[in-house]
C-alpha cells in the first residue's frame, strides 16, 4: 500500500511536468524527437502499435514510471509500482524535465524522486532508452502524497449521486473517495492543463486550467477523469473547480510494454487499473 501510494504520488507529480515541461519540450513542429523515428513509424526492430491520439511525437513508445533508486552516470535505475527494477538509459539527446517544466541532467536526479520515462524499450535487458524523462522531488512527492484527498484530487469517476450533489472517484493510488460538491465548485472540460496526461492528475498548486468548455455536474459521466483542487468541509474533501480531463490529449493506458513495469504509449493512465 505504501508503494502503491508512493506511486499515486508520482503520478500526480507527472501532470505537473507533463503540462508545462511537454510543451517546452517538444522539438519544431513536425519533426520528431533526435534519435527517434518520424511520428507514425514503430522503433526499429519492433512492430507497429496502436495511435495514441494527441501525444504527437511520443505516439506508440513505451513508458516507465517509478522511484528512482540510483543514478549511475547516463543511467537511472527505478523500482515500479509492482516492485520491478527497472533501468533508464538516457543520452545527450533525452531530454530531462524537472518539476515545473525546469529542464535538467541526469546528475541532477537523485534517489527518492518519481520518473516517467517514454522511449523505446528493451525488455529482456529491463531497460528502456528513453526520448524524454520527466521528474518529481522526493519532498514534492511527499507531499503530494499526504494531501491527495485533502487539498486535491484526481481520479476515475465510479459514480454520481446528482440528488446529494456527491461523486465517488477512484484515485491513482486505488482509493475509492466520496467527494461533495457545492455551490462553491464550477466544472470545465478540457482546456490547457485539463489535458490528460500520465495519471491524469492536479498536483496542489496546478491551479486552473486555461480554456476549455464549462459544463455543469450532469454532463460529467461515470468513466470519465477528473482532477481538481479544494478542501475539505465537514469532513468530506469540495474541489472549487472539477476539471474533466480530455480523452485523446495525452492520456495513456497501460500496457504489457513487454517487460513488468512498463507501458505502452496507447491505453488509461497507468496507476489507475
Amino acid at each position: 500500500m505504501l508503494r502503491r501510494a508512493m506511486m499515486a504520488a508520482v503520478m500526480m507529480g507527472m501532470m505537473v511536468a507533463g503540462a508545462r515541461g511537454m510543451a517546452r519540450a517538444q522539438p519544431p513542429q513536425g519533426q520528431p524527437p533526435q534519435g527517434q523515428p518520424p511520428q507514425g513509424q514503430p522503433p526499429q526492430g519492433q512492430p507497429p502499435r496502436g495511435d495514441h491520439p494527441g501525444r504527437g511525437e511520443f505516439a506508440g513508445m513505451q513508458h516507465v514510471e517509478g522511484v528512482v533508486t540510483a543514478v549511475a552516470g547516463a543511467t537511472v535505475t527505478v523500482k515500479t509500482e509492482d516492485g520491478a527494477t527497472m533501468r533508464i538509459v538516457t543520452t545527450d539527446n533525452t531530454r530531462i524535465v524537472k518539476g515545473r517544466g525546469v529542464t535538467v541532467k541526469v546528475a541532477d536526479l537523485k534517489a527518492g524522486d518519481g520518473v516517467m520515462a517514454a522511449g523505446n524499450l528493451d525488455a529482456p535487458n529491463k531497460a528502456l532508452h528513453a526520448a524524454i524523462l520527466f521528474a518529481t522531488d522526493a519532498e514534492q512527492l511527499k507531499t503530494m502524497r499526504e494531501n491527495l484527498g485533502k487539498t486535491y484530487i484526481a481520479g476515475r469517476v465510479t459514480a454520481i449521486d446528482l440528488d446529494n450533489a456527491k461523486m465517488t472517484v477512484e484515485r491513482p493510488d486505488h482509493v475509492s473517495q466520496t467527494i461533495g460538491l457545492d455551490e462553491t465548485t464550477s466544472f470545465r472540460r478540457g482546456g490547457r492543463g485539463g489535458a490528460g496526461g500520465e495519471g491524469a492528475g492536479a498536483a496542489p498548486e496546478g491551479g486552473a486550467p486555461e480554456g476549455g468548455e464549462s459544463i455543469t455536474l450532469a454532463d460529467i459521466k461515470v468513466g470519465d477523469m477528473v482532477r481538481g483542487t479544494g478542501s475539505v468541509k465537514n469532513g468530506i474533501f469540495v474541489p472549487t473547480q472539477l476539471v474533466v480531463v480530455v480523452r485523446g490529449q495525452g492520456g495513456g493506458r497501460r500496457g504489457s510494454g513487454g517487460a513488468a513495469g512498463a507501458s505502452s504509449g496507447s491505453g488509461p493512465s497507468a496507476g489507475l487499473q
